[in-house]
């Protein structure tokens, strides 16, 4: 017999039955969460055929509340279990250094544009918390407060160890150990995605032998387009084929292959002035101009103009030796095959939204979701998704699709195979068509890294920071949060590329950035921001703490938050410095610019000031704010075995 799974009170004899029975509830209210401001956009099949109800919606999560109902009755049997303490309080940020890497199997699964490090994080809410309190975190990306929250109760030797240590030598006090309950938001459905398969357990050798019988299958049915001759019709296996921009010579009006004109292949480097093939004017790859063709495309049912490119050199693998080879005839026959047939499955041809980074592809005739690949790459993609029916393999699926996509640059110098260039949608007059199946098959091995750190479940919902589903004030113990800041990234434009692949998008009506396509100049963003915070404040319990990461080297934007943070009720008591190179966490004394990213500490005024804010005179209510802050701000510092006081 099968263990009954209780989830909200109800109780399952399968997983299958749970998520049926809520994906029922789920259709039901859908009518209704369509209508909260952020809703992302997608039909309703594809919302509940991603989503895992009720701990992960790919739209609002309406079982927020029942989920903190809950855990606030849990809380009680850890006090009868000395396992927390009823009148916990934090009257001190948290001021010290933290030195935390970037390499470890969780941070490195994916490779969505920004996270903090999940030990990081550990230590704010070792510190600002205790077991069973609630995390929140509204502009979570791919969940790292989730994972910070569940592994509290499940940490390594090495790293508690090292957490403790530190705690002890700043004079803090000691972590208490346990899993911490966690509600982690984004707006982006990609991220929330992202976010759910990082705080669910998962069965890794399930996991492991579905993703490869996947591999082996579509390889089976589309090895031969990899295939490529060594000599004496021996067959090697391509590991990447570059492919190079064609120019326009400007005094003779000749095709220039950059390829052939441009690069030191000896060296591996790009000259900055060369030769037309033709007439022999010395140019530049500003004086030049693009070469574009035009072609049929069969899933628009229309041609289309785009730059031309070529393949100009195959490295291929044989016998367990790494080979260079300029394209044959062979090779320019399998490309025109698969150029002249239809793919037998499903993918994306959304349109690009005009926007501040999508301008960059549109100029060369990319305009649809499928134009970032090579049709080789296209095919097998839309073959392995076809595949693809549990969350933990559309991960898998998803977390190369940038990486094996036209914006993966050619850059022989470095050892790395996948070399986009963060924060853009560029595509290089270079580029690297890598061999998916060696991506996917060593993704395999470090998704499975990440899965077996994972130990519990984080609430997961898809929605707009301004507006959770979150209905009572005063619920949650904590709130940490990575935001978006300024024109930093363009989340929803960078996104397109994953979210046109899980038929579902961002809502960017009000997505909190800075975008002149979208229409948001700095004071939009700012308003937005302001609205997250309020949020924030009311859901915050009284006396409880938030810390913000800002990453922007803007002082106005950094002033901006600031003054956002206390309009909506927050008293900062504490700003430090994130230096991402050293992972260490530094004191700031200027505040006039930001070199680097900041932590900001802030925390909600505890009911006994606000009841003699409202009940006591001006003078006394001064007083009253002053013993309040004091409480809330650190004496001093310890850093290398030295005391510093803060005046």
């Amino acid at each position: 017999m099968p263990t009954p799974i209780t989830c909200l009170g109800k109780t399952f004899t399968t997983e299958d039955e749970r998520r049926s029975y809520f994906l029922d509830e789920m259709r039901k209210q859908l009518p209704e969460l369509r209508k909260i401001e952020g809703f992302p956009i997608g039909t309703d099949d594809d919302i509940l055929n991603l989503s895992d109800p009720p701990y992960y919606t790919a739209c609002p999560n309406p079982w927020l509340n029942n989920f903190i109902t809950q855990w606030e009755e849990e809380k009680k049997v850890l006090e009868q279990d000395n396992m927390r303490k009823a009148d916990f309080e934090v009257h001190e940020p948290y001021a010290s250094d933290v030195s935390e890497g970037k390499n470890n199997p969780i941070y490195n699964a994916h490779s969505y544009h920004t996270k903090v490090p999940h030990p990081a994080i550990m230590r704010y809410i070792l510190h600002y918390t205790q077991p069973g309190d609630i995390v929140f975190d509204g502009f979570a990306g791919t969940g790292m407060t989730g994972v910070a929250a569940q592994l509290c109760g499940s940490p390594d030797a090495e790293l508690k160890y090292k957490i403790e240590r530190e705690f002890n030598a700043q004079g803090i006090t000691a972590p208490v150990w346990g899993t911490r309950k966690s509600i982690c938001g984004d707006l982006s459905p990609v991220a929330s995605f992202i976010a759910y398969n990082y705080n669910t357990p998962v069965n890794i050798e399930e996991f492991e032998g579905e993703a490869k019988r996947i591999l082996s299958e579509v390889e089976n049915e589309c090895g031969w387009m990899y295939e490529t001759v060594h000599k004496d019709d021996q067959i090697g296996e391509i590991n990447y084929t570059v492919w190079s921009d064609i120019f326009i010579c400007p005094d003779c009006g000749g095709e220039i292959v950059f390829w052939d004109a441009a690069v030191d292949k000896e060296n591996g480097e790009v000259n900055k002035e060369f030769d037309c093939t033709h007439c022999q004017a010395r140019q530049t790859k500003r004086s030049v101009g693009k070469c574009f063709e035009t072609v049929y495309d069969y899933a628009l049912n229309t041609t289309i103009s785009r730059t031309k490119t070529i393949p100009v050199e195959i490295n291929y693998s044989f016998n367990g030796k790494h080979f260079n080879k300029v394209p044959d005839a062979r090779d320019i026959a399998i490309i025109q095959k698969i150029d002249q047939t239809n793919i037998p499955y499903w993918y994306p041809i959304d349109q690009i939204t005009k926007g501040d980074k999508t301008g960059e592809p549109i100029r060369i005739g990319i305009t649809h979701a499928h134009h970032f690949y090579t049709k080789r790459n296209l095919w097998i993609l839309s073959a392995i998704k076809n595949r693809c029916k549990t969350s933990q393999n559309i991960l898998l699926f998803n977390s190369q699709l940038i990486n094996i996509s036209k914006l993966n640059r050619y850059r022989p110098g470095v050892s790395f195979p996948y070399n986009p260039l963060s924060g853009t949608l560029y595509v290089g007059s270079q580029i690297s068509e890598s061999n998916i199946f060696v991506a996917y098959r060593n993704k395999i091995s470090k998704l499975t890294a990440a899965f077996n750190l994972i130990k519990g479940k984080s609430v997961i919902t898809t929605n707009s920071a301004t507006t959770n589903k979150i209905d009572g004030s005063n619920t949650v113990d904590y709130i940490f949060t990575d935001p978006p800041f300024g024109a930093n990234l363009m989340y929803s434009e960078l996104n397109f590329i994953w979210e046109s692949w899980l038929k579902i998008k961002t809502n960017n009506l009000i997505e909190a950035i800075e975008n002149k396509s979208q229409g948001k100049n700095f004071f939009d963003y700012q308003d937005i921001m302001l609205r997250c915070f309020k949020d924030y404040f009311r859901i915050l319990k009284p006396g409880r703490w938030m810390t913000v990461e800002f990453s922007n080297t803007s002082a106005a934007v950094w002033n901006g938050i600031q003054a956002a943070l206390q309009r909506a009720g927050f008293v900062i008591a504490n700003v430090a410095a994130l230096d991402k190179q050293q992972g260490s966490f530094n004191a700031v004394t200027n505040s006039v610019s930001v070199k680097q990213d900041l932590v900001i500490s802030c925390y909600k005024p505890s009911s006994e000031f606000n009841l003699k804010f409202r009940t006591e005179s001006g003078e006394v209510n001064v007083w009253s704010f002053v013993e309040e802050h004091l409480k809330h701000l650190h004496v001093s510092i310890i850093k290398e075995q030295k005391t510093s006081a803060i005046i």
